[in-house]
């Protein structure tokens, strides 16, 4: 459950970090992690792409209730070693969301009785170099509490895994908490800075579905995705 506190005070750096990203024309791929006015537990994650490589992409649900990225042209892939994932999977009651394979790490280690943090101990910043990009990943557990975690590069001319999680018992109502994998466009892109950034949760899953992807940048926006509760709603800009 999520605990109940005052919306209000909350409001200017909620507007402070939607501006941010609304204005921010290559965040890359991006968590929000949050509660709902009912307390139900959501997520969000979008991913973007410079190259059409990243670009040739779409997400599809599975029966299990997974969420999954494939080619929108098969024959126009040229890498899949990096984009081609599970950014979404339900596990022991557990939903994981991350922007990488190691979602699929995390959901190995809980049915072995491990833990969020066990899993991602084990895995490091991707290998893109110049970029390194963060490993940005988040669970909700069966109980309302959730964990959100970033692994990045501290030195782009001398890499070492750097980290950060962050845990929380209760969520806030209407209150979401992001991680996006850069912090603005470059060449080479800067990782994401500091903590988790703030944002408002709307009140259904249609409107936080609207409301992100309208703030994301046209030309570079992919797909994006709504967990309202175990419900997953999907766009993609590859139709």
């Amino acid at each position: 459950m999520c605990q109940k506190l005052f919306y209000l005070p909350y409001m200017p750096e909620f507007l402070a970090n939607v501006q941010w990203l609304k204005q921010n024309n290559y965040p890359g791929r991006g968590i929000v992690m949050g509660c709902g006015a009912g307390g139900e537990r959501v997520q969000i994650y979008w991913i973007m792409g410079r190259s059409e490589n990243s670009k040739n992409r779409i997400f599809v649900q599975n029966k299990d209730g997974s969420v999954s990225t494939e080619a929108f042209d098969e024959k126009k892939i040229t890498d899949p070693s990096l984009i081609i994932y599970n950014p979404f999977r339900i596990t022991k009651g557990a939903y994981i969301i991350s922007n990488g394979n190691q979602t699929d790490t995390i959901a190995e280690f809980l049915k072995e009785g491990k833990t969020f943090e066990d899993a991602l101990k084990t895995r490091t910043y991707e290998p893109d170099a110049p970029n390194y990009t963060p490993r940005i990943s988040g669970i909700f557990y069966p109980n309302g509490s959730y964990g959100l975690s970033i692994i990045k590069a501290s030195d782009k001319q001398n890499p070492k895994r750097e980290s950060i999680l962050i845990e929380k018992e209760t969520g806030t109502p209407n209150m979401g908490e992001m991680l996006t994998t850069y912090e603005c466009d470059g060449d080479p892109l800067q990782p994401f800075i500091g903590l988790p950034r703030l944002m408002p949760i709307k009140n259904t899953a249609q409107e936080n579905l609207d409301f992100y992807w309208d703030m994301l940048n046209p030309k570079y926006r992919v797909s994006i995705l709504v967990n309202w509760q175990s419900s997953i709603l999907i766009r993609n800009a590859n139709v």
